[in-house]
């Protein structure tokens, strides 16, 4: 059981600033990735959509017998988490209750302001998680929808048009004055620096590395963390396009990615449980210390 991989998967790319954490924080454990690249956006579909894709999403990472699954997907996790805690006979972690609690930490008190996609904060999943720590947190959630393409565009924390973006959605929540502005959406943490200088009286809590450390937690108390002293291994498996995967994933690890296994509709939705054919061994890339 301790040699099993924890599998991960998201919409697309966002989720791999949830796997840069977890191999900070969990060096010596190997990880399947699963980024449902075909179907992306998830933020903008209904709930009845994004539980039947969270749910094909996982039994697909069935087949490689994780000992965890993460949902690195804010919209999945806060739409989908507790049917698929239903469905599925192993531990299930999702971003929404680590990064709550994470703000309410942080917060000690004083409000909260989420950045998120629309249907995550539609979902009212963050707003609830905060007040069943903290009932008396004043919250305020701010819709991002445009902040995602820029992202992926390979737009920075310095770049004019993300910066004036970002005004613009951080006017939402200035009259809050919260002591807490916490990044809803996995792509976020890659503006976090612009973020937290346009908001300079709030502490900016990154749910992707409250995530990694709560997994960490779970996998110690059920005594299954990996025994390994070597580096974890990393997989990476995506439903279209992998070349760009490729390309614009590695400023979400931190480090590039050296390959990618494309999983036809075909392999996808076969019944089929066993893995797919193994990638080359380029693309185990060994886990590193990620500044």
């Amino acid at each position: 059981m301790n040699s099993r991989p924890i599998a991960v998967f998201d919409s697309g790319l966002g989720g791999l600033t949830v796997v840069r954490a977890l191999r900070q924080h969990l060096p010596h454990e190997s990880i399947v990735y699963f980024g449902d690249t075909a179907r992306v956006p998830y933020g903008t579909k209904s709930s009845p959509t994004i539980l039947q894709f969270a749910e094909q999403d996982c039994r697909f990472l069935m087949r490689f017998g994780p000992k965890m699954v993460i949902v690195a997907c804010n919209t999945a996790s806060a739409l989908a988490l507790d049917e698929l805690t239903q469905k599925f006979d192993l531990p299930l972690l999702g971003v929404v209750k680590p990064g709550a609690s994470e703000a309410v930490r942080q917060a000690h008190g004083q409000s909260i302001a989420i950045l998120a996609t629309e249907a995550t904060v539609a979902s009212q999943a963050y707003p609830r998680a905060i007040h069943e720590l903290a009932p008396r947190t004043p919250v305020t959630q701010q819709r991002c929808p445009s902040l995602v393409p820029l992202i992926e565009e390979g737009r920075s924390s310095d770049d004019p048009i993300m910066l004036m973006l970002l005004n613009e959605y951080l006017d939402g929540i200035r009259q809050l004055d919260p002591a807490v502005v916490l990044l809803g959406c996995t792509h976020y943490p890659l503006v976090a620096e612009a973020i937290a200088r346009l908001m300079p009286q709030a502490n900016v809590v990154d749910s992707a590395d409250a995530t990694a450390r709560w997994a960490k937690q779970m996998l110690a108390q059920m005594e299954i963390l990996s025994l390994s002293t070597d580096p974890g291994r990393l997989r990476c498996y995506v439903s279209d396009n992998p070349q760009r995967f490729r390309e614009i994933g590695g400023r979400f690890l931190g480090q590039a990615i050296r390959d990618v296994t494309w999983i036809t509709p075909e392999q996808f939705f076969t019944d089929d449980s066993s893995p797919p054919a193994n990638p080359s061994p380029a693309s185990f890339a060994p886990a590193a210390r990620v500044a």
